[in-house]
């Protein structure tokens, strides 16, 4: 059996001593004993409305004890009425209500005996009240005259307490009390002096007993009260007939106390109960009733008073309270007094009772009996509920001294065994004591069972429990295992009550432990077993997280435990020392799964300490972890200004709850009213906890603030504003700022500043006064005053400077003096065109540009910068003129050079320069012929194979789409492909013949993927090649190949050249910018023989080729539309990007020296540009960029729509076709 063991022991010595076992264990019932009462009745009420009474007497003892009952101090036999019913082996009986039972009241006590002695119980009185009831009685009325005393006497019945009186009238509404009219403590109305309005039949009183649930009623009562009775009993000739006349003004007269009681009583109080003085006086006026203590200390709190100042209460009455107190009844015409002598007396108390207990043969006893009180109580000593008197007559057997507060035996013996009472009483009350003398000599007795099971864990004390009932005492002795050596180390300790205690157990402290007891009498031993358990431990993670409002939180709680323990371990989260339930809140924020605690959407009250608590059979264990809710502070709160100044005041506020992270700042924003009012601005910052600052405040203001707190977390609410605070007005402080000159007419000149905001102006009324002169020219300056911020001069020279001022003004003075500012009439287009207009061929495609730059003069302005322009006359190849579509670049800044890229290759040009400023442009120069020089040619316009052997095959191209100079031939290349990219060497073919346009390739393997290219050359190089790839037949197939083409978009039929007679082919129309690359159509066609090629000579008048055709037309259109959607959706086409993926060898060097220098003013983007299924732009031939040559404020150029079709070169097969506005083909593969 495992037993719970609790307490972790600490170390101290293990002490083998005597059991007192006097008073220190109960003496089992097996062992011969005297009678001790254990449950008794006090007094009692037998109320009426209850079915019986129960007196209650219940003793132990053995033999079993006999009971008896006195009433009254005399026998009282329970069998001497029917109506008592009791039972055996019980003192207890039961009285039955039924008829007349008032002769059971009375004082019992009972008595338990046996052989050893007798006990006695306390009195118990029985009272059996009567129902009360008012005599019935015919009252005389009262016929009293105005003024008079008056007292209704109610004389309650008597009955159970407590007791409430009330006076009403037959409706049962309370009679008003105040100073005049008031009741007694005995119940009694009095009444000070009478008015007519008193005057009433119906004056009744009510006594309650409420412990008898019953009200009852007096008889009512009549008070009549006249006037008077006559007109004037003075006979004095001045006395008017008056109301005032009647009135028979006296002074006070004690009613309580009567006069009778002389002027002064005594009063007896109970200590601790409650002290009711009283004073009721009559008289005209109604006196006033005040309270002094005359003798002894003040109570500490001031005396209550009740009853309108009628009666002095004291709570809980101490000596202190003893003294002389007096009342006084006092009006204009007198006073009365009384005094009262309160003397404080108790009932018995205990100061020292008789212990009894469990004694050896030959030992000595002394029971000691002290009782105080007042009166000083008497105290009587009995013997098994006899007068001690009797016992002490000669022939009895008691051998003890016996003195008023003690009596004393030696050298007891068994038959001194008895129950001895002692009673203290004085006339407040009887207490009594009872001291049960066992004398016994018995060997031990071993109460604890033999091989009891423990079990505790590692680090606990164990307790190993003997206890025993011995007399003489026995000694005890604990042994482990086999020894016969008593445990003997620091970490036992035997208690008292003779268990052994193991502190900080130990594995190795697991064993069998045997108990010896031994006596003079006798010996007796038993055994115990011990084993020692793994201890419970407990982490809880995280340890003391810090989470912010509203995130969440999950705290782990990880445990080890013995194995042996798995069925009792149990595990429970608390929260500041209290169990959250499983669902611990309605909303489902805190869930609680075993070892889990989730914590959703975290609020403030959340925080606290979170304890998991662990317990098992043997022990228990807790771990915490606190949890810090982070949170923004709260708003800081009752703002107050102070030291208030025309430019500044103190802002003093408290600070709100940081919510576990320090407040780092406070802003401070004001508001106000004058100029915008509802807008909250920030004024200042105050660092840390600080919670004053000194504001500087702008004149002319009606303030209101408001302070924020912020930490780690963020920023509070506001605060609630403060009170107005309005600063008065002043001068400003200040003049307007970026003065600047702006103008749209040459002759003219617009001066222009920030105006003053509205927290600078200071004061109403703010204008500007505008200064100007012309640099160098005037002396005076010349002033305009405005409202706004802005000022037109006109008929001002073209682009000459002016110093200019601006200084505000308001109703109370002026700013500062203000700086002065260079600014220059309105500018004037150039009116000169550059001169020395040269160019430098670099490459086929890129020219330098050199000029001399107008003189400052002649710019009429702020120089911008340079345009070239240049256009295309005709190409040198076939000498054809070209209509002039014009080109620019803009080049910022004064500069006398710029390069121009992206130029047609062998062609001739013009070109001019000009200068412009911000007005326009200036006239241009004269026109500079150049010709570029040849360059690589472009791609060629289609590559197919054709006639594909098992070992050879034919190719066909065409040619390029521009040549850029004289053809002198063709290199045709090819190498081995394959499926996992891999190729082989190329090879090389140079076809020299520039009208050369096929070759048939031998000597290939059969069976095998080539990729062929074709590129055209000049004298400048070749250019980029076009390409296919094939595979060749095997032995005994046909040849099967693959032919692309491009189609223009706005093309509604596309002739396919070059297909071989009495050939399958299938025909697929794809758009290239899909990224499935599927078919928009596709069909199988078979070319017509030689033999047969008169059958088909009227194919175009067939209906089904008609309508073949209409539906290649819809398609097209379709896929135009498509076209046009994705291209309106494209991006935009960098000239760069084509030339980073593909530069051009000759341009190359050059681009690396001048990149960034040039810019074109029109600020246009590039059109045309399409993006490739994987998404990259197709790279053209031609290398350059023009938006690496330009700069200025955008550090670009862009150009017209007709650009490109000019200036781009071939594009790779699948891109974009452009001349002019750019438009898309498709290829077609086969």
């Amino acid at each position: 059996m495992e037993m719970l063991l609790s307490t972790k022991g600490i170390t101290i010595c293990l002490l083998f001593f005597v059991l007192s076992l006097a008073a220190a264990i109960e003496i089992p019932l097996s062992v011969a004993q005297l009678p001790t009462i254990t449950e008794q009745s006090h007094t009692q009420v037998a109320y009426p409305f209850d079915e019986d009474f129960t007196i209650k007497c219940e003793a132990r003892g053995n033999p079993q004890p006999i009971f008896n009952w006195t009433k009254d101090g005399k026998p009282f036999d329970l069998l001497s009425d029917p109506r008592i019913v009791s039972s055996n082996n019980s003192g207890t009986f039961v009285i039955q209500n039924r008829g007349i039972i008032t002769n059971f009241q009375g004082k019992y006590r009972c008595f338990a005996s046996n052989v050893l002695g007798t006990a006695m119980s306390e009195e118990i009185e029985l009272i059996v009240p009567s129902v009360p009831k008012f005599p019935k009685e015919k009252i005389e009325p009262l016929d009293v005259e105005h003024g008079d005393s008056v007292i209704l006497h109610c004389n309650p019945p008597k009955g159970i307490p407590p007791l409430h009186i009330y006076w009403m009238n037959i409706d049962l509404q309370h009679i008003p009390q105040d100073e005049r009219v008031s009741m007694s403590l005995k119940g009694d109305l009095y009444f000070a002096n009478v008015e007519e309005n008193d005057s009433r039949s119906d004056y009744c009183c009510f006594a309650a007993f409420p412990r008898l649930r019953t009200i009852v009623q007096k008889m009512p009562m009549t008070l009549k009260v006249s006037r008077f009775k006559h007109a004037n009993d003075s006979g004095s000739p001045n006395a008017a007939v008056t109301k005032a006349n009647f009135i028979k003004e006296r002074k006070p007269k004690l009613l309580i106390p009567p006069e009778s009681a002389g002027s002064s009583s005594s009063v007896t109080v109970i200590k601790g109960g409650v002290l009711l003085l009283e004073c009721i006086a009559e008289g005209l006026p109604t006196p006033h009733l005040s309270w002094v203590k005359v003798t002894g200390n003040l109570p500490k709190d001031e005396p209550e008073t009740e009853n309108f100042g009628k009666i002095l209460k004291i709570d809980q009455v101490t000596a202190a309270d003893e003294g002389t107190y007096q009342c006084t009844a006092s009006n204009p015409m007198g006073r009365a007094k009384h005094e009262f002598h309160v003397h404080v007396e108790e009932p018995p108390r205990w100061i020292k009772e008789p212990e009894g207990g469990v004694y050896s043969i030959g030992t000595n006893l002394v029971l000691l009996c002290e009782a105080i009180g007042n009166p000083e109580p008497t105290i009587q000593w009995k013997l098994n509920g006899m007068p001690i008197d009797i016992w002490v007559l000669p022939g009895r057997t008691f051998r003890g001294r016996i003195s008023a507060r003690e009596i004393s035996l030696t050298n007891l013996q068994l038959q001194d065994s008895a129950v001895y009472q002692c009673e203290a009483s004085n006339k407040h009350g009887t207490i009594l004591a009872s001291a049960n003398v066992n004398v016994l000599n018995i060997a031990p007795l071993i109460l604890t069972s033999d091989g009891e099971n423990y079990a505790t864990v590692v680090g606990y004390s164990a307790f190993l429990h003997c206890e025993i009932f011995a007399s003489p005492a026995a000694d005890i002795r604990w042994t482990k295992d086999d020894s016969i050596e008593p445990l003997s180390t620091l970490r036992y300790e035997l208690n008292k009550n003779g268990t052994l205690e193991i502190k900080e157990t130990k594995k190795e402290d697991s064993g069998s432990y045997a108990c010896w007891a031994a006596n003079s009498v006798g010996k007796r031993a038993i055994t115990a077993n011990l084993d020692i358990r793994d201890a419970t431990k407990l982490v809880v993670t995280p340890k003391n997280p810090r989470v912010l409002k509203s995130h969440s939180i999950l705290l782990k709680c990880q445990s080890e435990y013995d194995s042996h323990l798995k069925h009792s371990f149990k595990l429970s989260w608390r929260k500041d020392g209290d169990e959250l339930p499983v669902n611990s809140t309605e909303d489902g924020r805190i869930i609680l799964d075993r070892d889990t605690l989730f914590i959703s959407s975290v609020a403030l009250e959340d925080q606290g300490v979170y304890t998991c608590a662990a317990s098992t059979s043997l022990d228990s264990v807790t771990a915490e972890s606190q949890l810090i809710v982070l949170d923004v502070p709260d708003p800081p709160e009752d703002l107050q200004l102070s030291e208030n100044q025309n430019r500044s005041v103190r802002l003093s506020w408290k600070a709100g709850a940081s919510h576990n992270s320090p407040i780092n700042e406070s802003i401070i924003e004001f508001e106000e009213n004058r100029w915008e009012p509802g807008r909250w601005q920030e004024l200042t910052r105050a660092p840390g906890n600080d919670t004053t600052a000194l504001l500087s405040l702008a004149p002319y203001m009606n303030y209101q603030f408001r302070v924020l707190s912020v930490n780690a977390v963020g920023r509070s609410q506001p605060s609630k504003p403060s009170l107005r605070y309005a600063t008065p007005p002043a001068a400003p402080d200040k003049n307007p700022e970026n003065i600047r000159v702006e103008a749209s007419e040459p002759d003219e000149m617009v001066m222009k500043w920030e105006p003053l905001k509205p927290v600078e102006r200071n004061g109403p009324g703010l204008e500007y006064k505008v200064s100007w002169r012309q640099r160098g020219v005037e002396v005076d300056w010349n002033e305009e005053t405005v409202k706004k911020h802005s000022l037109t001069l006109r008929n001002t020279p073209t682009f000459v400077p002016y110093e200019i001022k601006v200084q505000a003004v308001n109703n109370l003075g002026s700013g500062p003096e203000p700086n002065v500012t260079i600014g220059y009439s309105g500018e004037d287009v150039p009116d000169a065109a550059p001169s020395g207009v040269s160019v430098d061929i670099v490459n086929s495609t890129l020219v330098k540009v050199f000029w001399f730059g107008i003189p400052r003069d002649r710019v009429r302005g702020h120089l911008r910068g340079y345009k070239v322009s240049w256009w295309k006359t005709k190409s040198m190849l076939d000498g054809k003129r070209h209509h002039p579509e014009k080109h620019f670049l803009t080049f910022v800044g004064d500069r006398n050079y710029g390069m121009i890229p992206g130029l047609e290759p062998f062609s001739e040009f013009r070109l001019t320069v000009l200068a412009y400023n911000a007005r326009g442009d200036g006239p241009e120069s004269s026109p500079v012929v150049f010709e570029t020089p040849e360059g690589v040619p472009e791609q060629p316009r289609f590559l197919r194979i054709l006639n594909f052997d098992k070992d050879s095959v034919t190719l066909s191209w065409g040619l390029p789409k521009k040549a850029n100079g004289h053809l002198t031939g063709y290199i045709l290349q090819y190498q081995i492909i394959n499926e996992t990219h891999e190729i082989g060497p190329l090879n090389d073919v140079s076809v020299t013949n520039r009208s050369t346009l096929s070759w048939r390739l031998s000597g290939l393997r059969s069976s095998t993927k080539y990729k062929f290219y074709v590129k055209a050359c000049t004298v400048k190089g070749c250019g980029k090649p076009v390409t296919e790839e094939g595979l060749t037949m095997a032995q005994g197939s046909k040849g099967i190949g693959k032919i692309s083409e491009a189609v223009n978009p706005t093309q509604k039929f596309h002739p396919i050249e070059a297909l071989e007679p009495g050939t399958e082919y299938t025909v697929r129309l794809v758009t290239k910018n899909w990224v499935d690359n599927n078919s928009i159509f596709e069909d199988v066609i078979e070319t017509r023989g030689r033999a047969y090629a008169g059958i088909y000579d009227g194919i175009s008048t067939q209906g089904w080729f008609i309508g073949l055709m209409c539906a290649i037309a819809l398609l097209t259109l379709l896929l135009l539309t498509i076209c046009f959607v994705r291209r309106n959706k494209g991006g935009k086409y960098s000239v760069k990007e084509k030339e980073d993926l593909h530069p051009d060898p000759e341009a190359q060097s050059i681009k690396d020296e001048i990149f960034g220098e040039y810019s074109d003013s029109d600020e246009k983007p590039l059109k045309g540009s399409l993006q490739s299924i994987n998404g990259d732009i197709k790279a053209t031939e031609s290398a350059d960029s023009l938006v690496d040559y330009g700069e200025g404020e955008h550090g670009m150029f862009n150009e017209d729509g007709s650009f490109i079709g000019a200036y781009s070169g071939s594009k790779e097969k699948g891109s974009v076709e452009s001349t002019g506005s750019s438009t898309a083909t498709f290829p077609l593969h086969a």
